[in-house]
Parts: C-alpha cells; sequence; structure tokens
C-alpha cells in the first residue's frame, strides 16, 4: 500500500497555467540530429511540412525557406518523406 499521507503538499507538476503558450518552450534542445536543407535540390512540395510533427518547417510564400530549430526534436521524419532527398540529417555538435 502506498502512503498518501502528504500527497496534499506535493507540488502539481505539468500544469498549463496560461494556454497557448508553447512557443515559449524550447523543446529541440536534446535533439542529436538536425535537418539540413539542400535548396538546389528542394522543389517546394510540402510533404516535408505536412508530416512535421513539431510544425518545425518554415515557410514563405509558398517555398521552404528553413527549419525552426527551437522545436525540432531532430527525428529525422522530414528527410524521410522527401522525394527528391533534399534534406540529410546530420549530427547537431552545438
Amino acid at each position: 500500500m502506498v502512503n498518501m499521507a502528504g500527497y496534499k503538499d506535493m507540488v502539481i507538476g505539468s500544469r498549463v497555467i496560461e494556454p497557448g503558450n508553447s512557443e515559449e518552450f524550447h523543446t529541440g534542445d536534446w535533439r542529436s540530429t538536425v535537418p539540413i536543407i539542400d535548396q538546389s535540390l528542394c522543389i517546394d512540395c510540402m510533404t516535408c511540412w505536412i508530416y512535421c510533427p513539431d510544425d518545425c518547417i518554415l515557410v514563405k510564400d509558398d517555398k521552404v525557406t528553413g527549419i525552426k530549430l527551437t522545436h525540432c526534436k531532430g527525428c529525422g521524419i522530414c528527410s524521410k518523406v522527401c522525394p527528391k532527398k533534399a534534406i540529410t540529417m546530420k549530427e547537431d555538435i552545438e
């Protein structure tokens, strides 16, 4: 049986006090690989943008312009789905 005597004194974790605050948390700090886009191969098909689970593909005027590294976790999905292999994963040395 678990002793629950002091449960009321415990600090509550994982509370979202202010909605819409995900931009404030840089979740890409723990990645080990980073996507690199070769713009000469990219055809702006937006497949990477569609599949990115963290909305990290930056787009302007219907063109892929980069990766939002503050939120990219280095999962590599973008490089796997790119039909032209314009995105490669490199070791993140920062």
